[in-house]
């Protein structure tokens, strides 16, 4: 009918001879009336219809929205779950208030497999459906895993910032940065041309946005509402979402463990009402409380008379201790090197070897000729893999000193 219109008008009003079109004028005649009742047709005179400017993207979006939600029931009847798709939230970009909940699907959503779709189930009772998520930032998430979707950094990226920072009179030069983060010093392994050219790429990005521009090789124009442009610019595709990954093990994992996890931090601190009474919130509900008889029947913590419970004091600086002490035993009788537990305030260093996934979190593996330790990993060491490695252990993190930093912690 679209094809067959003229400026979006159609006449059906005649009725053919022959049956085969009467049959399809029928046809037509009833999907315009239902047309009619979503907004899309509108009936002028007897048989002759005006068609909406609105039909083809219209129908585009509700055919792409009914293919979303059947990947979504596809993906809770996997996990044995069942939700009311009237709870089924899509979400085209960044979510303006965090999301937490566990992850039911994890799948490409293009070919070069830039972007990442989600689907997660919330604890506020809802199932949402995240597309446009960067691959990297959620590379430890398993279908299971706990984490959080929120908006994006208002603050924006800090290689923004530092463009703007190095931009003399509106004008940024990558040969005046590349001599600035040479008499700094302060580039993790010293890769100075490569840190300079990842900003002349977000600033390549940011041109084909119609943000910066580019005058020649060295010489880009950085215009005053630079650093605001480029977070909406990031914020409208979607790709900026913070997304913290908050335990990759699930709640039946959690439950037993033996280590710190994401219920024991709820239990101390977070408390229920932001659970929903339904769906994964109730779930959570649920496991908060065989957790809570877990820790009880430990010794980790004591039910009152009055109902209350009272947990040991440094309740998750003492699981993560009791857990990173089990895992370094086990790991001493694979590598054949003992194992040696860090304290706090103590400078480490070693080889950097690898990572090992507890439900305290993820811990960096720092090894020396003569033993290993194992110490909370952070973004920052990952580029250091096989590499020498300092760092000093403070309040159950590490501030990592890289490469020519010595001294200058991350």
């Amino acid at each position: 009918m679209i094809a067959e219109s003229q400026d979006r008008f159609i006449d059906l009003h005649h009725e053919p001879d022959d049956p085969r079109g009467q049959s399809d004028r029928t046809l037509r005649l009833r999907r315009l009336g239902k047309l009619e009742d979503m907004g899309l047709a509108t009936e002028h005179a007897p048989g002759v219809w005006e068609l909406s400017e609105r039909l083809e993207p219209t129908l585009r979006e509700m055919g792409e929205r009914g293919d979303i939600i059947r990947t979504m029931q596809k993906a809770l009847r996997a996990d044995g779950l069942e939700r009311d798709p009237m709870s089924f939230q899509i979400h085209d970009a960044a979510p303006p208030t965090p999301i937490v909940g566990h992850v039911i699907d994890k799948h490409l959503s293009d070919e070069l497999g830039e972007n990442l779709t989600l689907v997660v189930d919330g604890i506020d009772g809802r199932t949402h459906h995240v597309a446009g998520i960067d691959p990297t930032r959620v590379e430890d998430a398993r279908i299971g895993s706990i984490i959080e979707i929120g908006p994006p950094d208002s603050a924006g990226r800090p290689s923004d910032r530092a463009i703007v920072g190095m931009a003399d009179d509106g004008i940024y030069r990558p040969s005046r940065h590349l001599e600035q983060a040479r008499f700094d010093g302060r580039v993790p392994g010293g890769d100075y041309e490569g840190f300079v050219q990842a900003h002349v790429r977000r600033l390549e990005a940011l041109r084909r946005a119609g943000i910066a521009e580019r005058i020649d090789v060295d010489q880009w124009r950085i215009p005053d509402d630079f650093e605001a442009r480029a977070a909406a610019h990031d914020a409208g595709r979607g790709v900026r979402a913070n997304i913290r990954v908050l335990s990759t093990f699930d709640l039946e994992r959690q439950i037993g463990s033996e280590g710190a996890t994401w219920l024991d931090r709820r239990l101390v601190s977070a408390g229920t009402a932001d659970l929903s009474a339904a769906g994964f919130g109730n779930d959570v509900r649920e496991a908060m409380e065989r957790r809570r008889e877990t820790l009880i029947d430990r010794g980790d913590a004591i039910r009152h008379e009055d109902g209350g419970v009272r947990y040991r004091r440094n309740l998750i600086a003492t699981l993560q201790e009791r857990e990173v002490a089990h895992a370094g035993e086990d790991l001493a009788v694979k590598k054949a090197l003992p194992f040696r537990a860090a304290v706090d305030g103590e400078t480490i260093s070693g080889k950097f070897t690898g990572t090992v996934q507890l439900s305290s979190g993820k811990f960096a593996i720092v090894e020396k000729s003569q033993e290993f330790t194992l110490v909370p990993w952070r973004p920052t060491i990952d580029r250091q893999l096989g590499r020498e490695v300092s760092g000093i252990v403070q309040g159950g993190s590490v501030s990592w000193q890289l490469g020519r930093q010595r001294g200058v912690g991350l």
